[in-house]
């Protein structure tokens, strides 16, 4: 079988290889990759920044957010041939830490744990893979198209999950969130806030291409004018910050009315300083008991959750997210940003378009 694979730390590495395929174990299934999707992690491990390979091993095979096609299943693990699987990209720590134990491995506390196409676990950028059917999340059909958006919907439903648990520590009715941010994360997270009910507002720099128009169609409003601008005049209840730039961050922090909850998603690069009046951030926040939290990776009750909220979201809708489809013959492609690029994902089945037909 051919994979995407790298050598971490060692930038330019990434190479299509023949590989042998997998066999499954004990507990495991064996899957037919349909498609990965790529992210800004993905782009910063092939840059070298980070990404470890299996013990006793130099390459590493790319990609967490996966979908996939059952070609064998165990007896009795409630999976068939030919089901749609998303798999988990964490495994717990072997200690295990507290939180790992109780099932809360995106929380674990000591660092030892692994992740796949990231920490010393393959990834799923391959044209089969296994997992462990405890690892394995099964979509409905309906989702071929756009199942390969489970992980990224996975991060956004602990998002909020995170604020409405902070939010439940007193009386907690919120009205409008402000989504910073129409990547992927930021989308997503615009759309379980329109399914929650809530007034959604959505900040991003551009002003052309698909983004206004899949905010519009949540009925949402999009914005692009000055991040103070913006707060002053939505005021929301809750920010979820999904840019990672560090002067939407602060103001995000300053800019809520009292008893405001901002959920950081996106990660903000080293290296730039910025003036800050500290004084005046810590009053606000203490004098009207906002809350700050930061959120980022999942465990296997998101999966469920983003499950639930993909399967209710307009198919339709959820295709456009997807800008480009790459065939990975040309994987290159899928690391060069394009004008309009939002999501862009590997095809692994030779269908061309990830549409996963078999």
């Amino acid at each position: 079988m051919r994979a995407l694979t790298f050598r971490p730390g060692h930038p330019g590495s990434l190479e299509v290889r023949e590989l042998p395929d997998p066999v499954p174990g004990g507990g495991e299934l064996l899957v037919d990759g349909l498609a990965v999707g790529v992210c800004g992690t993905d782009r910063e491990i092939v840059a070298g920044d980070y990404g470890t390979a299996p013990p006793g091993r130099e390459h590493l095979v790319l990609g967490h957010e996966s979908l996939g096609r059952v070609r064998r299943a165990p007896a009795g693990s409630g999976f068939a041939a030919g089901d749609l699987v998303v798999g988990v990209v964490r495994r717990p720590d072997p200690v295990p830490c507290g939180a790992c134990a109780r099932g809360e491995f995106d929380m674990c506390r000591n660092g030892q744990y692994t992740e796949r196409g990231i920490k010393e676990l393959d990834g799923y950028a391959a044209q089969a893979w296994c997992v462990e059917v405890d690892y394995a999340v099964a979509l409905n059909p309906g989702l071929e198209r756009v199942g390969v958006l489970m992980e990224p919907a996975s991060v956004v439903a602990k998002a909020w999950e995170q604020v409405e648990r902070i939010g439940g520590r007193s009386w907690f009715a919120p009205q409008r969130v402000l989504v910073t941010g129409a990547g992927p994360i930021g989308l997503l997270a615009a759309l379980l806030g329109a399914q929650r009910g809530l007034e959604v507002h959505v900040l991003d720099r551009v002003t052309e291409g698909p983004k206004p128009g899949l905010v519009r169609d949540l009925g949402a409003e999009y914005h692009t004018e000055d991040m103070a601008e913006v707060l002053s005049r939505v005021r929301p209840d809750v920010v979820i910050e999904a840019t990672g730039a560090a002067q939407l961050v602060f103001e995000a922090m300053a800019g809520t009315p009292s008893y405001g909850i901002v959920c950081l998603t996106g990660v903000s690069p080293a290296g730039r300083r910025l003036t800050v009046d500290a004084g005046s951030l810590n009053r606000d926040i203490v004098l009207e008991n906002d809350a700050v939290v930061g959120s980022v990776n999942a465990n296997l009750r998101h999966y469920l959750q983003a499950s639930e909220a993909l399967g209710q979201a307009d198919p339709g809708w959820l295709d456009r997210v997807i800008t480009r489809r790459v065939p990975l013959d040309r994987f290159q492609d899928a690391f060069s940003a394009e004008d309009g690029d939002i999501k862009v994902v590997i095809t692994l089945d030779g269908s061309g378009d990830g549409a996963g037909r078999g």
